[in-house]
This record gives structure tokens, sequence and C-alpha cells, in this order.
């Protein structure tokens, strides 16, 4: 019984961090029926009445696109990302972790350098190269580099690398006697086996890919083409007359496949970074 009492403050404790941390959230949820003036004029969280009118309202707000083709394009976009990122960070992992080649120390540590560099510093030059293509107003500036591992590709790498190192060695020998090269062993064997980092990767490529702004912004002009983080930022009027009811009830629908993907991989999410974390 004692034991229960000393482990109550810690339960509140956690509860009110909790609350404090899933607030946001709430607000935005329960801000999606309100009426502007009742959004930023009463202080209540719950609303006075249930305006279900701005989700239509939202819905079709965008010089009457309707939602569903900004939410299709993120979809595309972000699932298009993650595939490539698995493929190209998948390769790159097995090569640093299972092949010698010339100089693998001074590339790895090049590597490991990038992940200090801001994403920034390359805009000016990623995006006159993508001009050269003629790739602006595409998809292709954002989902190439994922496939050529150019999207968080030396942080995945780490990552599946510190998991490769976990695999005992004696499968590569054992598939060498059978008769198994490299490109049959990775793909029959060591793909198989790197389920649990591939999934934590597939976790990160698509909510980072979801929620990216500023990729975004810089390489797509035709609204047809816009993912919703760019179709949410249209809703702002500067002359002040932002129907902020509607615009919450589709940024609620926005993170919707997030909290999804979160409660429902949560699980296979911990096991991925828990493995990969203790791979030495």
């Amino acid at each position: 019984m004692m034991t229960r009492w000393t482990a109550l403050p810690k339960h509140i404790a956690l509860s009110a961090f909790g609350f404090i941390m899933i607030y946001p959230v709430l607000w935005l949820f329960f801000g999606s029926f309100k009426k502007n003036d009742e959004i930023f004029g009463n202080a209540s969280l719950l609303p006075s009445t249930l305006h279900w009118s701005n989700y239509y309202d939202g819905w079709f707000a965008i010089n009457e696109l309707p939602f569903h083709i900004f939410f299709g394009n993120s979809f595309l976009l972000s699932i298009a990302i993650l595939l490539g990122s698995l493929f190209s960070c998948s390769l790159a992992a097995y090569g640093f972790a299972r092949i010698n080649f010339p100089l693998k120390g001074v590339w790895f540590a090049v590597l490991m350098v990038t992940i200090m560099f801001p994403k920034q510093i390359i805009i000016i030059p990623q995006f006159l190269m993508f001009a050269e293509l003629d790739w602006l107003n595409s998809y292709l500036p954002m989902i190439v580099p994922a496939w050529l591992g150019e999207f968080n590709g030396a942080f995945f790498i780490f990552l599946l690398i510190q998991f490769i190192r976990g695999i005992p060695l004696e499968l590569d020998e054992a598939a060498v006697v059978d008769g198994a090269g490299k490109v049959r062993f990775f793909l029959l064997i060591m793909l198989p086996l790197l389920k649990p980092a591939l999934f934590t990767i597939s976790i990160f490529a698509f909510m980072w890919s979801w929620d990216d702004f500023l990729s975004h912004l810089l390489y797509i002009n035709s609204v047809e083409l816009y993912p919703v983080t760019l179709a949410l930022n249209m809703f702002l009027d500067n002359t002040g007359k932002t129907n902020w009811g509607a615009m919450f009830s589709v940024s609620f629908l926005s993170i919707v496949p997030l909290l999804l993907i979160f409660f429902f991989a949560q699980k296979h999410f911990v096991e991925g970074i828990s493995t990969t974390g203790l791979k030495g």
C-alpha cells in the first residue's frame, strides 16, 4: 500500500506533463468546431456550440479544389520519398558495414560530418541545379535526391549500419559457401533481418516528408500540385479575414495520418530504435 502512495506523485507529475504536451492538439481539435470570435475571445477549451460546417468550409476552401487532392499529393510525395530512402540508405549501409573498399573510413567520416550540416546551406546550389534540369514545379527535386540517399540519408545510413553490425558475420560466410553473391545475400537474407530498422526509418521518412514545408515552397508553384502543408498556408489572409475555424479543421485532419502511425506503429518504432541503438 505504501508503495502505491509513494508512486502517486510520480503518476500525477507524468499525467500533468502529458496533458501539457497534448494540450495544443486538444486546442486545435476543439478550435476546429468554433467560430473565429470564440477561438480568440473565449478562454474555454470546449466550444459553446459545435460548428460542423467548419470541416465542409475548410475542405472546399482553396480555389474550389477539395482537400483530398492535396492529401493525395502529400501521400504520393511522402511514399515516393520513403521508398527512395529505404532503397538508397539500405544499400549504402550494407556497403559500409559489410564491404571493404578503398578509403572506407574516410568516406564514412565524411558521411557522419554531413549530419552536422544544416539543410539550408545547400538550398541555393540545389535550386540552381534543378532549375537547369527544368525540374521546377514538379516533385522530382524532392523524390530523386531521396533515391540517391540525400533525404536525411546520413542519419538513416548510420542507424542501419549500427543494426547490421549486430548481425553475425557467420551468415555472410555461410552464404559464400552456398554460392550466394553479395547482391543475392543482401536481397534474400540481409533485408528480411533489417525489418525493425527499416520500419523505424519508414516512420521517420514519412513523417518528415509529410511535414516538410520549405522544399515544397521552393519547388512547387501550381496549386493543383500542392501538398497539404502548402495548401494550409493558403488559408492565411493579409486582410485579417482568415477563417480560423476552417483552417483548424483541415489542420487537425492533416495530423490524423501521423497520429494513426504513432498509435499503430509505436511498438515497431520502439523495437527498431532500441535494437538499433544497442548494436555495437
